[in-house]
C-alpha cells in the first residue's frame, strides 16, 4: 500500500499544534524544575530545564504542618460538591429550556440570559451570602455563587436539542414521563456534553479565590488558590522590608513549589474526560 500524502494543510496543522503544545509544557516543565531548584542558584542563574542543585527546602516547608493539607482538602470539597451541584442544576435548567415547554421556557431562557449581561454587582452578592444566607466561613459561600454558568447552560442546551426527538417521542408513547425521559435517555446520551460541562466546573472551583477571600475568614479552610494569593502577597511584603527580605526564606523556590502542588491535580483529571472532550465540545458547538 501506497503511504498517504500529507496535505499542505495537514503539515501546517502538525506543526501549528506542536507549537502550541512547546508553549503550553515549557513554561509549566520550568516551574517544576525550578521548584526543585536551590533558591541561590534561582537568583544567580533563574529557570532552567534541569535543576542544577536539587534541592527540597520549599516542598519541606509546604508540606511542614497542618496548612496544605487543610487547604487540599477545602478544595477538593469545593470542587467536588460544587461540580456536582453545577452539573445538577445545569443539566435541569437546560433540559427544560431544550424541550420548549410551554410557561416555562420562556421564561427559564430570559432568567438564564440575563446574568450574561450584567450582574447585580459585589455589595449586593455580599450582603445575600453573609446577611440573609449566613453562609460566612462555609464552603457553600464559595459555591453557591458559582452554581450555574450562563454560557454553560446554552452549550448543554444545543447539546440537548441534537438528541434525535424520536426517543423521545417513542418514550412517550411507551408511557414515560418527563422525568424518566431526562434521567434514562437524555443524560445516559449526553455522556460527552456533561464531561465537558463538569471539566469546566471543576476547573473553575478549584482556580477560584477571589469569592474565598471574600467570605472565608477561618485560615483553615482556605482553598488551595487562596494559600497560594496570600503567600505570594505576604513575600511581596517581606520583600519590601530589609529586615525581614534578609531571612534565609526560599522566596521563588517556594512560589514555584506551592503552583506546582496547586496545578497538579486538576492536570490529572483532565485524562479522565479526554475521550469525552472533543465529541462533547463538537456535540454543543452548533446551533441546535
Amino acid at each position: 500500500m501506497s503511504r498517504r500524502k500529507l496535505e499542505p494543510f495537514t503539515i501546517i496543522s502538525i506543526v501549528g499544534v506542536g507549537f502550541a503544545v512547546l508553549a503550553c509544557a515549557i513554561p509549566f516543565w520550568l516551574i517544576i524544575s525550578g521548584s526543585f531548584t536551590s533558591e541561590v542558584d534561582l537568583a544567580v542563574t533563574g529557570y532552567s530545564v534541569f535543576p542544577s542543585a536539587f534541592d527540597l527546602t520549599a516542598y519541606k516547608m509546604i508540606f511542614t504542618g497542618p496548612a496544605v493539607l487543610d487547604a487540599y482538602i477545602a478544595s477538593v470539597f469545593i470542587t467536588v460538591v460544587g461540580t456536582a451541584l453545577s452539573l445538577a442544576v445545569t443539566s435541569g435548567v437546560s433540559w427544560v429550556i431544550a424541550r420548549r415547554l410551554p410557561y416555562i421556557s420562556r421564561p427559564l431562557t430570559v432568567f438564564a440570559y440575563l446574568p450574561m449581561l450584567f450582574t447585580g454587582g459585589l455589595v449586593p452578592l455580599y450582603l445575600l451570602v453573609t446577611q440573609y444566607l449566613h453562609l460566612q466561613n462555609s464552603y457553600f459561600a464559595v459555591i453557591l455563587p458559582l452554581l450555574v454558568a450562563p454560557f454553560l447552560v446554552f452549550i448543554q442546551v444545543s447539546a440537548f436539542r441534537q438528541l434525535p426527538a424520536s426517543i423521545f417521542e417513542s418514550a412517550k408513547v411507551d408511557g414515560a414521563g418527563e422525568l424518566r425521559i431526562f434521567f434514562q435517555i437524555a443524560l445516559p446520551l449526553s455522556k460527552p456534553i456533561l464531561a465537558v460541562v463538569g471539566l469546566f466546573y471543576a476547573v473553575h472551583y478549584w482556580n477560584e479565590w477571589f469569592t474565598a477571600l471574600l467570605f472565608i475568614d477561618d485560615v483553615h479552610k482556605f482553598p488551595l488558590p487562596l494559600v497560594l494569593q496570600n503567600l505570594i502577597s505576604n513575600i511581596s511584603f517581606t520583600q519590601m522590608l530589609p529586615q525581614l527580605a534578609e531571612q534565609a526564606t526560599p522566596v521563588y523556590q517556594l512560589r514555584l513549589a506551592l503552583t506546582a502542588v496547586t496545578i497538579g491535580p486538576i492536570l490529572l483529571a483532565y485524562p479522565f474526560a479526554q475521550r469525552y472532550f472533543v465529541k462533547g465540545i463538537t456535540l454543543g458547538a452548533t446551533k441546535g
